[in-house]
């Protein structure tokens, strides 16, 4: 926005109160009029100048918060792309998941089951037969 001149608000008042009948002639009342006009756009200016920066200073934050929200929301990246960030930058990665590099998820073997040896054949249940036939 344009600043506004110390002078401009009392020429424009002086102008609108001239088209309403009334002309502002020199005097101590006058004085107190222009003083005030001066006050005013010193004070509209200030504020304006105020609002800016609090305009910018509001959208740096925003674009803080909209970065962290982005980076906490993105897909994890895959294996492929951590290798290479790690031969990029010469660091490990850390590892998605929040878990130490000492510490183990417990998953089980996939051994083929035995068979019990006290188990009966097939077929030769102790169900309708008498011990001893």
């Amino acid at each position: 926005m344009k600043t506004i001149r110390k002078d401009e608000l009392y020429e424009n008042l002086s102008q609108f109160l001239k088209s309403k009948g009334i002309e502002l002639t020199e005097g101590s009342y006058t004085k107190g009029v222009h003083a005030g006009c001066s006050l005013l756009a010193d004070a509209v200016n200030l504020s304006q100048a105020g609002l800016e920066r609090a305009k910018n200073e509001l959208e740096k934050r925003l674009d803080q918060v909209r970065q962290v929200i982005h980076e906490t929301t993105a897909p994890r990246k895959s294996a492929t792309e951590a290798n290479s960030y790690k031969a990029q930058s010469g660091t490990e990665r850390p590892k998605a998941g929040g878990r130490s590099a000492g510490s183990r998820v417990h998953r089980p073997s996939a051994r083929p089951k035995t068979s019990n040896p006290k188990a009966t054949p097939k077929g030769q249940g102790s169900r309708g037969r008498k011990k001893g036939t």
